[in-house]
């Protein structure tokens, strides 16, 4: 008789600890876990190793916030369920302009609450993969710094013909998605700014290690 199959989960977050305890958490509910530190070391795990059921993302972390990586994943891994994971955010709706499946508030909500998520998407796969195919993910971008006359600015790719353009950035907007024309080929880029790492990063939630029921009996 075949052992039946492990589904996968790949966690994203900067924090070791808070790593640790959801790989204790899953592992105890027999997934495979493995982890990344943020998005640019999560997109290399997914060229390296096999393509995970669901993904587990923190929002705020460096070089590649799991803002900008969630829209990645959608436009090129649609088929993957995501989890958007954050201490930063009270309720357990989805934040404006994360591209994810279910919310995960560190902190606030019950870990059974993470758990229940992971197995509904698994369980519900086939029609959140063709919910993310009918629409166009939009493009997170970190600002790039600011022009010759102190104009804060963005550099965009469009997403058709792939040439890049600069775009001027007169003020810090809330997580919206926004749309410009191409200048090459005409194409609407939509895009969103990320000024997650421009602004205050609440103080991060220490998460308490979940004890299974093994360790307990000893």
């Amino acid at each position: 008789m075949s052992a039946p199959v492990k589904h996968r989960i790949l966690v994203l977050d900067d924090d070791e600890s808070v790593r640790d305890v959801f790989i204790v958490m899953l592992r105890e509910k027999g997934y495979e876990v493995a982890t990344a530190e943020n998005g640019f070391d999560a997109l290399l795990k997914l060229k390296d190793v096999v393509i995970p059921d669901v993904i587990i993302s923190d929002l705020n972390m460096p070089k590649m916030s799991g803002f900008e990586f969630l829209s990645v994943v959608r436009r090129r891994f649609p088929k993957i369920s995501v989890i958007a994971s954050s201490g930063a955010y009270g309720s357990r709706a989805v934040p404006t302009g994360v591209l994810a499946d279910a919310f995960y508030a560190k902190g606030e909500d019950h870990p059974d609450t993470l758990l229940n998520s992971v197995a509904t998407l698994i369980q519900t796969s086939t029609e959140q993969a063709s919910a993310h195919q009918c629409g166009s993910a939009p493009v997170w971008i970190p600002p790039n710094g600011k022009d010759s006359n102190g104009i804060p600015y963005i550099v965009i790719t469009c997403t058709e013909c792939l040439r890049s353009f600069p775009l001027n950035v007169t003020k810090e907007e809330n997580p919206e998605v926004l749309e410009t024309p191409c200048p090459f080929c005409l194409n609407t880029v939509k895009y969103i700014i990320d000024f997650s790492l421009s602004v205050f990063s609440p103080t991060k939630v220490k998460l308490v290690p979940v004890i299974s029921r093994k360790d307990t009996a000893r």
